[in-house]
């Protein structure tokens, strides 16, 4: 049945967690690759999440102005709309959908590829951990890098809707710039920050996961990718849910 395929997944990931989160033999070498991953998996998408958040903070701004701005509401709406959207959903909820698309097919093929050119048996026979050295590297560096990419994708998004009313002048600045000041609530940033720290696990955790346990060839690997993203952006808008109505 179904349901007892699914039990047998999420016991399986359970149990790889559990070897994954051991304590490393190595401490030197686990840094050495703490410091890789976190560069691999979080600096290098610097890039698409500043580009990404950048056009949506401008797409927001223009459509909150255009559609929702009347005369009966005050000027400063349309910046006050653009910056709750942004810190509340985008920059932690949909950015870690779009970072399950780019790390977790990365980290699943990865691990895939390893898993079956039979190198995760040659750590296996050497006496290594192969669960602790190629997992718990990748989930550490993600929930490090994750808070500062939160950061960045919301300030990108800000500067984005700045560019709508110096260069598409949309709306004055000065409105804006009141809008994104009114009632600001500070826990509304915390609250992104813990989110994406749990969005953060859950991609790198179910996409190693996915990566580890492939079987077959080369077409599996990429089946296991295409699981990978599925599945933890399935999981990432559960928790969402979940997370928003914890924290609120």
């Amino acid at each position: 049945m179904l349901i007892d395929k699914y039990l047998t997944s999420f016991g399986k990931y359970l149990i790889l967690m559990g070897r994954a989160f051991s304590r490393p033999e190595r401490m030197r070498m686990f840094m050495k690759q703490y410091l890789k991953e976190m560069s691999s998996l979080g600096v290098n998408s610097i890039g698409i999440v500043l580009l990404i958040s950048f056009f949506i903070g401008a797409v927001i701004c223009i459509q909150i102005k255009l559609n929702i701005q009347s005369p009966w509401m005050p000027r400063f709406v349309t910046g006050y709309v653009t910056r709750e959207i942004m810190l509340l959903e985008f920059s932690s909820s949909i950015m870690c959908l779009i970072l399950a698309g780019k790390v977790g097919s990365n980290i699943a093929s990865e691990i895939g590829t390893m898993r079956v050119t039979q190198q995760i048996d040659a750590l296996d026979i050497m006496g290594v951990n192969s669960a602790n050295f190629l997992i718990l590297p990748k989930i550490m560096g993600m929930i490090t890098i994750m808070p500062f990419l939160v950061i960045f994708s919301t300030a990108s998004g800000i500067i984005g809707a700045y560019a709508t009313s110096y260069l598409g002048h949309v709306i004055s600045a000065e409105d804006l710039t009141i809008g994104l000041q009114h009632d600001f609530n500070p826990w509304f940033m915390y609250m992104s920050i813990i989110k994406s720290l749990f969005f953060a696990f859950i991609i790198t955790s179910v996409s190693s996961y996915y990566g580890y346990t492939v079987e077959g060839g080369s077409v599996e690997v990429g089946k296991s990718s295409t699981n990978a993203v599925v599945t933890s952006s399935v999981l990432v808008l559960f928790s969402d849910v979940f997370l928003t109505q914890i924290l609120s």
